[in-house]
């Protein structure tokens, strides 16, 4: 009977799928340093991570029973995937399941930064009840997203996820990906196909010059240098809104400080941060930001269209029709 390590969690429906399949699935959560050893004695051939738990080159040398390493997620960055596929473990993702929670949190953080709800809600608490009418009149200036346009740079699952959201709310639409193709975003009403809209890829400078609101989907730089630098935060528009739910230091934190405070930006939203799990507490502290601490596919929908998409996998790899 193989034995599933799931050491970041794994929802029910999915333990459910593999348990009735005949595997044997342990959710317990094991420290990063005491892995190695858990994995052999309990003779663990699969084991599966979400963003905490990182399957690097040294762990893989130490788990020779390791048949095969599970991401529930997208991005892949805490596996060093080649590695691993070099000693016959196989690595599978979940790029599908979380699209839509990834894409709904671009959406919340943008609403809370044209309308200073993060902001507000602060004051509110501190000062509503003394000094309502000036809270008030601070935060009367908010801006709506329907005409405006949204830039999204990468336009894979999420972009697109995005995609459909902000052509749903009457947005405009531009996009950017490394790789260069036509996309055809499908526009659901009632759980009914209303109509496609093509969307033809832009330049990175067009995205960057012409967006009120952009939002960043791309995995981290093979280099680990930004993709959002200082330059292409000067090339943005005078008070566009910035959105990071993709990697840490795909935006480059110190750029982004600085533009807040020149009021270059009118505001960021950010889920992910360069040094998870401890970001930097003047990058908290700023103003004009809302935050979630990588919450991005944390719903209980996503959570579970993840979990049956691993289990799927793993059933169709060692179990074959």
């Amino acid at each position: 009977m193989m034995k599933i390590l799931a050491n970041d969690g794994l929802a029910s429906d999915g333990v459910n799928l593999l348990e009735s399949a005949g595997f044997t699935v342990v959710t317990q959560k094991v420290a990063q340093e005491d892995l190695s050893q858990a994995i052999n004695n309990e003779n663990y051939e699969v084991l599966l991570v979400r963003s905490a738990t990182q399957a690097r080159k040294e762990l893989i040398d130490l788990c020779p029973g390791l048949k095969l390493i599970g991401r529930g997620g997208v991005g892949m960055d805490n596996i060093d995937v080649a590695y691993a596929e070099s000693k016959g473990v196989k690595v599978i993702n979940t790029p599908a399941a979380s699209s839509q929670s990834v894409a709904e949190l671009v959406f919340a953080h943008l609403f809370g930064i044209c309308r200073f709800l993060p902001e507000s809600n602060r004051k509110m608490q501190e000062q509503g009840s003394i000094a309502f009418g000036e809270l008030k009149k601070n935060f009367s200036k908010g801006i709506e997203l329907r005409g405006k346009t949204i830039g999204i740079i990468g336009f894979g699952r999420i972009g697109q996820s995005v995609a459909s959201y902000a052509f749903g709310m009457g947005m405009n639409v531009l996009a950017y990906d490394a790789y260069d193709f036509n996309a055809q975003i499908k526009i659901v009403i009632n759980g009914k196909e209303i109509t496609n809209i093509d969307v033809s890829l832009s330049s990175l400078q067009d995205v960057l010059a012409k967006s009120d609101f952009i939002t960043v989907h791309t995995p981290a730089q093979a280099d680990g240098k930004a993709l959002i630098g200082e330059k292409e935060i000067n090339s943005m528009k005078d008070g566009a809104i910035l959105i990071n739910a993709s990697r840490g230091g795909i935006v480059d934190e110190d750029a982004l400080l600085n533009a807040l405070k020149s009021g270059k930006l009118r505001g960021a939203g950010l889920d992910v941060f360069k040094n998870e799990p401890t970001p930097r507490k003047d990058l908290l502290m700023a103003n004009h930001l809302s935050l979630s601490p990588h919450t991005g596919a944390a719903t209980l929908e996503a959570q579970n269209r993840v979990a049956t998409e691993l289990a799927e996998q793993i059933i169709a790899t060692f179990q074959p029709a």
